[in-house]
């Protein structure tokens, strides 16, 4: 389920994971569970400069949003 469109009331399939803070500004948190948001490809469009590859506003805005759980890797890191 996208979790964005979730907060809209919409049930709408995810297609993606989104890494909340850029793997590549923040390798740290590549595979920290608070990190991942599963997304539609619409809402993943919305986050991310499909030319530059850079966040948008909106991808900027959630960033912002989410703080990094830096104390709790091991109980919030996904296991490969």
């Amino acid at each position: 389920m996208c979790q964005l469109s979730k907060r809209y009331g919409k049930q709408v399939p995810a297609e993606l994971v989104h890494h909340i803070y850029p793997v590549d500004e923040y390798p740290e948190y590549g595979y920290c569970l608070w990190n991942l948001i599963s997304l539609s490809r619409a809402m993943h469009n919305t986050l991310h400069d499909r030319n530059t590859d850079k966040l948008t506003a909106e991808g900027v805005a959630l960033m912002r949003r989410t703080k990094p759980h830096e104390n709790d890797n091991s109980a919030r890191t996904a296991h490969l």
